[in-house]
């Protein structure tokens, strides 16, 4: 096919085309430095900031001093569990993005701290039950995601927030994949610190932001300049930050009636997969799940054979796009304990904003096609 079909929204997000208007402006009208304080060209520039940190707090309900800009959800997640003052008590879900679960426990290496594992189910729900438990026992910080970036579930941020709270237990939230796609309420929800990922929300990759509840206090990863009160040096990557702003505030004008549609399509999706190979497994929760999420396993069909039918025609993924690089099955489908065969034939469909009516269609029967295909080799 000459326009392979895209259906990989977790791993990144086409950049909305309307972004490029405010990407040029601050490329090449206003590209003054914001930290140069003595010029016009400074102030200007300083303004586009303010406004962008601006649409950020409305979309999440957060203070526009509480933003720091960084490189994206990864260096945000590091500049969290690294800045918190040693020793640590990690409580950590095992569905964790390996941002967090790798940091945490390149930390217990180095002898500054230990992990406490929470418990889930086969549908990768967290047990609250056992979260308030271990909770009550302390600790320096709790790790969960809004929304999983491989089986796509949501989870229920308030309520863990609100248990968070309640033992005075620092609650980091991981929402790359999340926001502009749920509601999400930082200020309201006992939420201690907030990832953002403008890749994962059609803004350009290498920009993201920390939300940092006032009066908790990091020690910078970055040293030099004293930029972002201090907790992240560097001249500010202002063409990524007006854009992630403009992002925001179009997610808060669109997402609902967008979530609404792109379900929609997901739906449709599988109904006829489904119709049409009888064995399809659902992973993960599919009553709380991210709208554009298909997260599937076909037995005796393995996702090798099936990517490698497939690849020149649709884009989709065997797992997270960030451990990719490795042959280990995914920590996520281990952790809710899925059998190896289902492991070995699982795939991830992530479906978009631009995603549209025909190439769902068009999806289906090359996805069907090739596990026909694959299946007639077996001869089952």
């Amino acid at each position: 096919m000459l326009n392979p079909i895209y259906l990989d929204y977790h791993s990144t997000t086409p950049v909305d085309r309307r972004l490029l208007d405010v990407i040029y402006d601050s490329m090449i009208d206003n590209f003054g430095n914001p930290s140069s304080i003595d010029h016009l060209w400074g102030d200007r520039t300083l303004n586009v900031i303010k406004k962008a940190k601006q649409q950020i707090a409305d979309l999440i309900n957060c203070q526009a001093q509480e933003i720091i800009f960084t490189s994206g959800a990864t260096e945000s997640i590091n500049t969290v569990i690294q800045g918190l003052t040693p020793p640590h008590h990690f409580i950590i879900s095992p569905l964790e993005h390996k941002a967090v679960i790798d940091t945490c426990q390149a930390m217990v290496k180095r002898g500054l701290g230990k992990i406490t594992w929470l418990k889930v189910d086969k549908k990768g729900r967290i047990d609250l039950e056992y979260l308030e438990k271990i909770c009550t026992q302390g600790a320096s910080l709790l790790c969960v995601m809004a929304a999983n970036n491989e089986i796509g579930n949501i989870y229920p941020i308030q309520e863990i927030g609100k248990i968070a709270q309640t033992y005075h237990i620092p609650f980091l939230c991981d929402g790359s994949q999340a926001v502009g796609k749920i509601p999400l309420n930082f200020q309201d929800w006992g939420i201690t610190f907030l990832t953002i990922s403008g890749h994962k929300l059609y803004a350009p990759k290498g920009i993201g932001a920390l939300i940092v509840k006032q009066g908790y206090h990091l020690q910078p990863l970055i040293y030099g300049g004293g930029h972002q009160n201090g907790l992240r040096s560097g001249t500010l990557n202002v063409s990524g930050i007006v854009a992630l702003g403009e992002a925001c505030y179009l997610r808060q004008l669109e997402m609902v009636e967008d979530e609404r549609a792109i379900a929609l399509k997901r739906n449709h999706l599988q109904s006829i997969l489904q119709s049409q190979i009888p064995s399809l497994i659902i992973n993960g929760d599919i009553h709380n799940r991210l709208a554009g999420n298909l997260h599937i396993s076909i037995p005796h069909v393995p996702n090798s054979a099936m990517i490698a039918r497939i690849r020149d025609k649709i884009a989709i993924s065997t797992g997270s796009a960030c451990t990719t690089q490795t042959l280990a099955p995914s920590h996520v489908l281990r952790a809710i304990n899925l059998e190896d065969e289902l492991i070995e034939s699982a795939l991830r469909i992530g479906i978009g904003k631009f995603t549209t009516h025909e190439e769902i269609e068009k999806s289906a029967t090359i996805l069907i096609d090739a596990v026909n295909q694959i299946l007639s080799l077996f001869a089952i």
